[in-house]
């Protein structure tokens, strides 16, 4: 009986897990941008982190809104990314969904 019960406390678990996770959008400020290759370049990095549904990046506003699942990423891999093609990045702000 034990079993039976820890199995299904498992099964539902497993199941609604991805009930928890949310879509959320963040705008980082991206101040290295310096040319208008500059934002294409970071939307490609960006795009590239698993969970990223959207990304608008502003050459003129120095910085990206995006759109993520976060039961797939992180602010911090968001962050990681464009660091990674060569932009710092830092949270400029935060809007629920």
């Amino acid at each position: 009986m034990m079993k039976k019960f820890v199995l299904a406390s498992i099964l539902v678990f497993a199941f609604t897990s991805s009930a928890f996770a949310a879509v959320r959008t963040v705008t980082l400020s991206v101040p290295g941008m310096y040319c208008a290759v500059c934002p294409i370049t970071v939307k490609k990095a960006l795009e590239k982190v698993p969970g990223v549904t959207r990304v608008n990046v502003s050459f003129e506003k120095k910085e990206a809104v995006v759109t993520f699942d976060d039961a797939k990423t992180t602010i911090r891999a968001l962050e990681d990314a464009t660091f990674e093609a060569g932009y710092e990045s830092a949270v400029k702000a935060e809007k629920a969904k």
